[in-house]
């Protein structure tokens, strides 16, 4: 348990920032989930255009600190791999 005022502060705010980054991680994943199915259906062109709708919310993520800009890069381009094989 937090002794300080300044600990408490602390424990509050990483509860909000929690949900907050939680959030952020779903939206994420959740245009991700859209990519593979448009790969897993062989659909090239919808698989294109959900990558360019995923493609700034990863880097978003990044930019606030919820994932790491390698592994961005790394889910990007495996991504991008994938859409061109099917081609």
């Amino acid at each position: 348990m937090a002794n300080s005022a300044s600990a408490r502060k602390r424990i509050r705010r990483n509860d909000a920032r929690a949900v907050v980054n939680h959030a952020r991680k779903s939206r994420i994943r959740t245009f991700i989930k859209k990519v593979e199915l448009a790969l897993s259906n062989s659909d090239a062109q919808g698989a294109e255009e959900a990558f360019r709708a995923a493609q700034p919310e990863l880097m978003r993520g990044v930019s606030k600190g919820v994932f790491n800009k390698k592994t961005a890069s790394r889910k990007l381009s495996r991504l991008s791999a994938r859409i061109k094989a099917i081609k």
